[in-house]
């Protein structure tokens, strides 16, 4: 099959169509388990038919799991092996549609309050405060922080796009006692060595580890969890849609809307049919 072939084939089709180098890493992981899952039975990716394909995204162990399969296989027929009529007759699995489960301010407020440690306080004041992806806390960089403009310029976000989002006076007096304590010189958060990026592995472990220590047992929480605990909180202060949107760098605003659905503010001002019945 030739597999370390096609997969640089692959990853430099992807170079040049300017795509970001976690989506690369991501693309080619997939098409390396798709091309080994039928290394041995099939010569070349061509010969692999649509039956085949079918079954290998039928075992995915969930549904997002198949459709990201299928992004990353169908881009690879169009794109490296020319074929893009290999997917005219296989369907996107129909995407599920579950509400992640927030946090409350009393929770994140709990969190801060067990937050001893001022990296982890930054870490956590710029996941909720900013709204970030995880990917994009961990390429912050000093240089991207306009205290005159008060914004932070989020550089090359997820498609490549860039966005500004708000700065306030806490965030500031934070950021500058965590700098006098820890001297990052390239990155805000630095790791083993001063031009060495932290880890999206231990932005996660932080975050899981004060939730525990605040109590919060009853939630899964994790890293993109703050973004939607963020992003809900905004909209229920009242924050505008379209540019909560903009903060977000959503590219429609259908994708922001998930944020009304779960806002308790909207939920609780339906009035229950229950009040027109005497118990």
């Amino acid at each position: 099959m030739q597999i370390p072939k096609w997969s640089e084939k692959f990853r430099k089709d992807l170079m040049v169509k300017n795509y970001s180098e976690s989506s690369i890493g991501n693309y080619v992981s997939q098409i390396r388990s798709f091309l080994s899952f039928f290394d041995g039975k099939f010569t070349e990716p061509s010969k692999i038919n649509e039956n085949a394909i079918k079954d290998y995204l039928l075992s995915s162990e969930c549904v997002n799991s198949q459709r990201h399969r299928h992004s990353a296989i169908k881009l690879f027929y169009r794109t490296t092996c020319h074929s893009p009529m290999k997917f005219r007759y296989i369907q996107y699995a129909r995407k599920e549609k579950k509400l992640p489960i927030v946090l409350s301010v009393d929770e994140i407020q709990r969190m801060f309050d067990v937050c001893e440690n001022k990296k982890h306080k930054v870490i956590l004041a710029l996941l909720y405060s900013c709204s970030l992806r995880v990917s994009e806390l961990i390429n912050l960089k000093w240089t991207d922080i306009d205290r005159s403009r008060m914004i932070i310029n989020i550089v090359q976000a997820k498609g490549r796009k860039d966005r500004q989002v708000g700065l306030n006076d806490k965030l500031i007096e934070l950021l500058t006692d965590y700098w006098h304590e820890y001297h990052s010189i390239i990155y805000v958060l630095n790791g083993q060595g001063d031009h060495a990026q932290y880890s999206e592995r231990s932005v996660g472990e932080v975050v899981k580890q004060l939730a525990s220590k605040a109590g919060i047992n009853n939630k899964r929480v994790y890293t993109h969890l703050m973004r939607h605990t963020s992003a809900t909180h905004l909209v229920e202060n009242g924050t505008d849609i379209n540019l909560v949107q903009k903060l977000l760098g959503h590219s429609n605003v259908k994708t922001t809307n998930i944020y009304l659905h779960i806002s308790h503010n909207h939920i609780s001002k339906i009035q229950s049919p229950l009040s027109q019945i005497r118990l």
